[in-house]
């Protein structure tokens, strides 16, 4: 009785598998061949769909069903391809459509291309809403709750906090320069007097306070592609954030370990400079990546001993931003602090 139910199951098992009884009798090898090979021949056809054609057979019109591969996605284009700054070329080679290096100190110009378009900036917009956050000395202790209202119905990006996870004002502040923790910093906005209109509102203001007159927010998280600024806007920005010891130490940590609601959670930067490579001497940095922003990146670091703020925007490549940084410091460091002239260029078609 046993045997047989054992049996009924077994032969089950192979006609779900796509596995003829005749086959069970063959080798185990052989069985796992040929179930491959059933799921391989499903998945290709996954990938294939159906499309109709009419033809003509003897003067009668016929339509014809035939199975054809799909085809590949078309590339997304950002927001710097659509305006024509892909169309820019500069000696470096860069990656990024817009790219600008000033002199903290002096605020000497040392490298600009397009920096004067405003583009969308993804998680940089983080930058701001620390430095509101930070200016409007709201109790750091005091313990956020992560809501439904946090959630990104935009892009519908993942997160480790889950609603109802409860971590204090500094932790939130913390994951959301150092790592982009996208529900942090709308926890952030959300829990300012006012809510997060009122946040939204300090956000811009602090732009035009600091002569950011080609910025614009509307969020605390830099989902929206509605959050624009141009090189010449970040570069101020990056500047004024940096008076803070706070942002500078928490945008510039490699690991962190929060406990939403007692359960221990390591949080990484996410900038590979930050996390993999120790020659960097980095004061301050925040990255960012949306489909319509491509990758951003802006960072306060010393180069030959000048500190320098460098702004890089729309680049294509998941470390095309890091890679640009890496060739800009070694231009900077071979033409020399003494030697530095403005290198200037902007969109010009062909």
């Amino acid at each position: 009785m046993l045997k047989s139910a054992l049996a009924a199951v077994t032969a089950l098992f192979f006609v779900l598998a796509g596995v003829s009884p005749a086959q069970a009798g063959t080798s185990e090898s052989t069985r796992k061949a040929t179930v491959k090979k059933h799921v391989a021949k499903k998945t290709t056809a996954k990938r294939k769909k159906s499309v109709k054609k009419i033809g003509h057979t003897h003067g009668k019109h016929r339509i014809v069903h035939q199975r054809v591969a799909a085809s590949a996605a078309a590339p997304v284009m950002t927001a710097g391809d659509m305006a024509g700054l892909n169309l820019t070329h500069d000696p470096l080679a860069l990656n990024s459509n817009v790219v600008l290096v000033i002199d903290q100190g002096s605020l000497q110009v040392l490298f600009e291309k397009n920096p004067a378009v405003a583009l969308p900036i993804a998680s940089l917009t983080k930058l701001m809403t620390s430095l509101v956050v930070v200016e409007a000395r709201q109790n750091m202790e005091e313990i956020l709750t992560v809501t439904d209202d946090d959630v990104d119905r935009e892009k519908h990006s993942g997160s480790r906090l889950h609603v109802g996870a409860q971590l204090s004002r500094d932790d939130m502040l913390h994951i959301a320069l150092m790592s982009s923790e996208n529900r942090a910093a709308s926890a952030l906005g959300r829990n300012y007097p006012g809510g997060l209109p009122a946040f939204v509102a300090a956000m811009n203001a602090k732009a035009r306070s600091l002569g950011m007159t080609d910025t614009r927010y509307v969020d605390s998280t830099g989902l929206s592609s509605h959050n624009v600024a141009s090189a010449r806007d970040l570069a101020k920005l990056a500047v004024a954030a940096y008076k803070h010891p706070i942002i500078r130490q928490y945008s510039t940590d490699a690991k962190y370990m929060v406990e939403p609601s007692g359960r221990a959670l390591q949080y990484a930067s996410s900038n590979r400079l930050i996390k993999a490579n120790k020659d960097w001497d980095i004061g301050l940095q925040k990255t960012g990546y949306i489909n319509e922003a491509g990758h951003c990146l802006v960072m306060l670091t010393r180069i030959e001993g000048r500190s320098v703020v460098m702004v890089f925007l729309d680049s294509k490549g998941r470390l095309s931003h890091v890679d640009d940084a890496e060739r800009m410091r070694k231009w900077l460091s071979g033409q020399g602090p003494q030697n530095l002239t403005r290198v200037s260029f902007s969109v010009r078609a062909g």
